[in-house]
């Protein structure tokens, strides 16, 4: 059905014998001078651009199992920080919590961390976020997942403890652990960068991306 005033024009129709292929080009234009509205090609195999990239430029991970004229939006660059970043700071407390507790036997669990563990844990994951992207495009196992990750996390941690060690503002030192580089880093946290890193990917950013934001 049209509103008064619009008009369906049919200009082409070819149809070929041989091929029996069949062409039709419609225009739909408006009285009120709008221009013409062009309909999205179907796509054709062997095309690897996604629905969503030709829609509004977002990569297809920030769509998936979601129907965005149901749910809403997908998180911003902004909401996936403040998420990283608490995450981040949450398990940093239950940490320190419970190892010092195990260490010394104060069950208080009085776990602590500092204001810069925020953007330090915001941005790492956001960096593991988009490199998770890239490895699961390239069929890298969860093995070697991990493996990137962790070097990665040990990378992240030297840059910004020596960082903030020339401001005198490190909050960590692990000069105490026998395998450690200028007490910024250690081996021993090896493991636990690899669980970190494990929950991350698996549950933190994936759920994070399924988020949907109602106006």
């Amino acid at each position: 059905m049209f509103s008064p005033g619009h008009t369906h024009q049919t200009q082409t129709h070819t149809h070929g014998e041989a091929e029996g292929l069949q062409t039709h080009t419609h225009r739909h234009t408006c009285s009120s001078g709008m221009e013409a509205r062009e309909v999205p090609a179907r796509r054709k195999p062997g095309d690897t651009q996604t629905v969503s990239e030709v829609n509004n430029g977002a990569p297809e991970w920030l769509h998936d199992h979601t129907d965005d004229d149901e749910g809403g939006r997908p998180p911003s660059v902004a909401v996936r920080l403040y998420v990283y970043a608490l995450h981040g700071c949450l398990c940093e407390v239950v940490f320190t919590a419970l190892w010092d507790g195990l260490g010394s036997g104060d069950f208080r669990l009085g776990g602590h961390s500092s204001l810069w563990a925020l953007p330090m844990y915001a941005f790492a994951i956001f960096v593991i976020e988009h490199l998770r992207l890239r490895l699961l495009a390239r069929d890298w196992p969860l093995s070697a997942r991990l493996t990137a990750y962790t070097l990665f996390i040990y990378m992240w941690e030297f840059s910004w403890g020596a960082g903030l060690s020339m401001l005198g503002a490190c909050p960590w030192d692990y000069s105490g652990y026998r395998f450690n580089l200028g007490g910024l880093v250690t081996l021993e946290y090896a493991a636990f960068w690899a669980l970190a890193a494990f929950i991350a990917e698996h549950h933190v950013i994936k759920n994070t991306l399924r988020m949907r934001l109602k106006d």
